[in-house]
């Protein structure tokens, strides 16, 4: 009984096999990893080649890595995260990037730039005030340490309170968040790493990328939890 009562229950079914990640070897397998062949830019499904929006209107990001697809019961995982203030989560998220980092760099036969600089999406002081911590700067607080690449998260900051993109129409997503980020350091030949959370139409991640480049950016690529697909009928 006193076995059973310290073990830590899987957040998904609640067995007492969530061990040191909170979820169980069964949950994580039927997690909906991102793992089809996708854009090497925007992450979307393709055949493992520039899919046609980016070739036709290429983003400020040049590449990006997702571990899951936005799709359920990972959904709700990354909602209890952030609106639930379930911090521990953040330690599954970054164990579970870096353990599918390694797998991904161990089977790879493409070399690939080297990172010199994580920045977490940066949240408006109102904002991170209400919702007391930034989601992506907590996983990249970790994958910076167990990486040991340099995390910088004061010198991008968001400087006007813009309604959350997930509540906007997506044609009013690039409207809404054009112009909003300021970057105070210099980046020359900095090849970067943007943490997020999740990537919808990717309208945020793609600014934030315009004013690093601005600043000096020779690289930047996106590092994801999750990255949302279109929805077939």
């Amino acid at each position: 009984m006193l076995d059973l009562f310290l073990k830590q229950s899987c957040l998904l079914c609640t067995s007492h096999q969530g061990g040191k990640l909170g979820i169980c070897d069964a949950c994580l397998h039927k997690l909906p990893w991102h793992d089809a062949t996708c854009c090497p830019q925007c992450g979307l499904l393709s055949n493992g080649l520039l899919c046609g929006n980016c070739l036709n209107a290429s983003p400020s990001f040049d590449a990006t890595q997702a571990l899951f697809t936005y799709d359920y019961p990972l959904d709700r995982l990354l909602q209890h995260y952030k609106y639930q203030e379930s911090l521990s989560l953040a330690n599954t998220f970054a164990s579970l990037w870096l353990d599918q980092q390694a797998a991904n760099i161990a089977d790879s036969q493409d070399k690939k730039p080297e990172i010199d600089l994580i920045i977490p999406m940066p949240m408006h002081k109102d904002r991170l005030k209400q919702r007391g911590f930034n989601q992506a700067l907590e996983i990249a607080r970790l994958i910076s340490k167990h990486t040991q690449i340099q995390l910088n998260y004061t010198s991008c900051q968001r400087t006007r309170l813009t309604p959350p993109q997930a509540s906007l129409p997506l044609k009013e997503r690039i409207k809404n968040i054009r112009g909003v980020f300021q970057c105070d350091k210099n980046l020359q030949g900095l090849n970067i790493a943007l943490v997020d959370d999740v990537m919808t139409t990717g309208a945020s991640l793609n600014e934030l990328a315009k004013t690093l480049k601005q600043a000096g950016a020779a690289h930047v690529e996106c590092w994801l939890i999750a990255r949302t697909l279109p929805r077939t009928n």
